[in-house]
């Protein structure tokens, strides 16, 4: 990966050009840059699904992804007008670049996918990754009660100062029987699961009666299987969650679930921990932060 100079994009029909001024990192953007993505662009690529612009025309900031695919690590980018949405203007540019992505994906998946209701049991894994923080100010905002999963005191007490009502050391505990206790035998309402692998297999030990297990990726590097005969005896659901698909199916969910997250941002129950930020040169070592999952929240890159 190299920081190059290239031509200046030049926005088509139903384009806008837009002056990046902070571009969040993703899971999938280390995927992508290795190859083991499911979405290949021909290379040479600019990596980057989400940013924070300001569009040159208006200096209106907006977020969203750049228009067919990737291209937000740069200082200019183009986006589609119709999915550049308008950035509060209490947020920063760099909370305003984690708002898009991982909060779609948790409000979609938490409700759309898992139909969240108060006093519902919420496990989410990872907890002080980008996905993680949001589902758990996501799910805390709509009153359920969460046991989120973390590695070591310092991302434990991170998702404890977002509003966790318990955490689980994942490598000192076994979560299994501590959700069972916590819920009093109930199990899991709910799983948020972004690690795939031993995590959700041990997660189907601990999935409550009509439960649902919302499947987001596998960082652990396994894809689980899911045994049809457990899912039948023990009466719950696994549920894909691929938020980039509504685009073909559901459009609308877009601009919906941005106006619903602009009201808990405004109410105060959802704000972005951006962990760590970085000039945009230094995105190769960004990107290997990020795989070495020893970061918190989100990593953002400003120009």
């Amino acid at each position: 990966m190299s920081l190059d100079e290239v031509d200046q994009p030049t926005p088509g029909d139903g384009q806008v050009l837009v002056k990046v001024r902070a571009a969040a990192l993703n899971f999938p953007d280390v995927l992508m840059a290795m190859g083991m993505y499911q979405e290949k662009p021909p290379l040479p690529y600019t990596p980057g699904v989400e940013l924070c612009g300001e569009i040159v025309e208006t200096g209106q900031r907006v977020i969203g992804s750049p228009s067919g695919g990737p291209g937000a690590f740069a200082e200019y980018a183009l986006m589609d007008a119709n999915n550049a949405w308008p950035v509060p203007d209490s947020m920063s540019d760099e909370k305003a670049a984690s708002l898009y992505l991982t909060y779609q994906t948790g409000h979609v998946g938490l409700h759309r996918r898992a139909n969240i209701q108060a006093g519902d049991w919420v496990l989410v894994h990872a907890g002080a990754g980008g996905v993680g923080t949001a589902a758990i100010q996501l799910a805390k905002a709509a009153g359920a009660k969460v046991i989120a999963t973390a590695g070591g005191a310092r991302k434990t007490e991170v998702c404890t100062q977002l509003g966790a009502d318990h955490v689980v050391d994942y490598t000192t505990e076994d979560f299994v029987p501590i959700v069972k206790e916590v819920t009093g035998g109930h199990g899991a309402d709910i799983v948020y699961d972004p690690v795939g692998g031993d995590v959700f297999d041990k997660s189907t030990k601990c999935i409550a009666f009509e439960g649902r297990i919302v499947v987001v990726g596998f960082t652990s590097g396994r894809i689980p299987e899911a045994k049809a005969n457990h899912l039948l005896v023990k009466n719950y659901s696994v549920v894909g969650l691929h938020w980039g698909l509504y685009r073909k199916h559901e459009p609308a969910i877009f601009g919906r679930t941005h106006d619903a997250l602009v009201r808990l941002v405004e109410s105060g129950d959802v704000d972005p921990l951006v962990g760590a930020v970085h000039p945009l040169e230094e995105a190769p070592q960004a990107l290997l932060q990020l795989a070495s999952r020893d970061t918190v929240g989100k990593v953002v890159l400003v120009p």
